[in-house]
């Protein structure tokens, strides 16, 4: 009697648990009507979306365009950047490796890349292979994004430079993003095995798991078809932008993918690890990357603005939190011109991936959409409406934070030495020279390991110009600002762009002739 009390308390549980979750032609249906219609309200030119379960594919279609120019459709086999989703791929490649016993997650950094330094001696030989994938080093978030972005440094350059940031956490204390840290995870592999991360992601992943169209490398790009175009706004209105490569930062973001090939890495997380009639990696080690490791705040707006969830943290290269009940676990990546999203529930049997390419929260109410309606959500809403008014409230006060700043230009100063007095070469141990020469009475900025960092300076205030990186039209306008010391020389300047990406400023360039 107790046995078999204990059994229908067991189903009724699992019911309750798992009777909401629906994947079905109706509510399918339904969610691509609300897709369709996000892509207008958004000014989004096409995205990918894909649902799947563990053995079937729901959903796997493109809408929209690959680009404003051509016009030509998207579809389920159209690529887009995928970005920091590159994240999870290069912690279950070390997920493998600890199945090989190769490697294990409270190993020594150090052991592995004897070279391998960072702000701090006693930092530096306690750093694990978990802390690389957890963003608990201690840098703030993006810290050190400067030295790959757009630049000629390679892997072990940038990692070699990684000791002159500071961090402004303890170690293991906080939350802080980094993607130097994976850059540095990924080069574990070539030690290990003898191979490049590159050739084991393709041959032991995107291989293994048939994602045929994919690519980790933007100079690949030209053998292939049925690319999408990244995207930007200028002044509202959509532009059109080049790929950029990003092979200097492979491990932490440079794979390029589709719909159809994302949904099987999704079908093989939810089969835990399990791929026809093999095991890709198991179910144990599976586990370990979706384990939290760093507490991720949850603020006051935040817990009002989605009081469904009440925790958040990250894992090794997946983040993951709860909603209303279940246990989501995923990523977004943000490229040039491209954003994406991935999440899976194991307890529901549901995976989502969207690929837009345009550089719009457009995945955001669409992720919010989709698990609401899979979950079974019963009081759902509208989550297109509510986050765009947000959005819109965020432009209009920076635009009045914009008008703020130039109410405050001090009118009618001129710089206190002659132009060429600025000129010259200046640098520091983290970004190595940004030459500053005067060319046609107009003074030049050119970053020397970063070819399209590239700007004229236009005279502000007093020892202040302002330039546009016109590159990059995701920048908002600059300030470059010249220290002059005691003897009335220039010693140093600092560049502030006001962005969430890059910090100009922990550049510390010194004038160096």
């Amino acid at each position: 009697m107790k046995t078999t009390k204990t059994f229908l308390t067991l189903i009724f549980s699992l019911f309750f648990l798992f009777g909401k979750a629906q994947l079905n032609e109706t509510n399918i249906q339904k969610l691509d009507s609300i897709f369709q219609k996000a892509l207008i309200d958004w000014n989004v030119p096409g995205m990918a979306i894909a649902i799947v379960s563990s053995d079937s594919v729901w959903l796997s279609k493109g809408y929209g365009v690959t680009d404003i120019t051509t016009r030509q459709a998207v579809d389920a086999n159209t690529l887009f950047a995928l970005a920091s989703n590159t994240k999870a791929f290069t912690s279950t490649a070390l997920a493998m490796l600890a199945d090989e016993g190769k490697i294990n997650w409270n190993q020594k950094v150090v052991e592995i890349l004897p070279w391998f330094k960072l702000y701090n001696p006693y930092v530096t030989s306690e750093m694990t292979v978990e802390d690389l994938l957890s963003h608990r080093s201690g840098l703030k978030t993006f810290s050190g994004d400067l030295i790959w972005y757009g630049s000629t440094y390679s892997r072990e350059e940038i990692i070699r430079k990684v000791q002159y940031l500071q961090p402004v956490y303890g170690f293991r204390e906080h939350f802080g993003y980094s993607n130097l840290m994976f850059i540095t995870a990924g080069e574990l592999v070539p030690t290990i095995t003898g191979r490049s991360w590159d050739d084991f992601v393709q041959q032991r992943i995107l291989d293994a798991l048939g994602m045929n169209r994919s690519t980790l490398h933007v100079s690949e790009l030209h053998n292939l078809d049925n690319i999408a175009q990244p995207h930007t706004y200028v002044s509202d209105e959509l532009r059109q932008i080049p790929w950029l490569d990003w092979d200097n930062i492979g491990p932490a973001g440079s794979l390029i993918s589709s719909a159809n090939d994302m949904a099987k890495w999704l079908q093989m997380n939810l089969s835990y690890g399990i791929v026809g009639q093999d095991t890709l990696v198991s179910k144990k080690q599976l586990h370990e990357l979706w384990s939290p490791r760093t507490i991720i705040d949850v603020s006051a707006g935040s817990a009002a603005m989605f009081p469904e969830t009440n925790f958040k943290s990250y894992g090794l290269g997946w983040s993951l939190m709860d909603y209303n009940g279940y246990k989501v676990i995923g990523h977004n990546g943000g490229y040039d011109g491209m954003i994406s999203q991935t999440f899976f529930v194991p307890e529901a049997n549901l995976g989502f991936v969207i690929m837009t390419n345009a550089l719009s929260t457009l995945y955001y109410p669409l992720y919010y959409h989709t698990l609401d309606e899979l979950l079974g959500v019963e009081k759902k809403r509208n989550w297109n409406d509510d986050l765009l008014k947000v959005i819109r409230r965020n432009e209009e006060r920076q635009k009045e934070q914009i008008k703020s700043l130039e109410a405050k230009r001090v009118l009618n100063t001129k710089p206190s030495l002659s132009l060429d007095q600025y000129a010259g070469i200046y640098g520091g141990k983290v970004y190595d020279t940004v030459k500053i020469a005067v060319k046609n009475n107009i003074l030049e900025l050119q970053f020397g390991r970063s070819p399209d960092f590239f700007a004229h300076l236009e005279h502000w205030q007093y020892e202040t110009f302002q330039i546009e990186f016109k590159a990059f039209p995701s920048l908002p306008k600059g300030y470059v600002t010249f220290e002059i010391d005691r003897n009335g020389e220039v010693s140093e300047m600092e560049i502030f762009l006001d962005n969430p990406d890059f910090d100009f400023t922990e550049l510390d360039l010194k004038k160096l002739d």
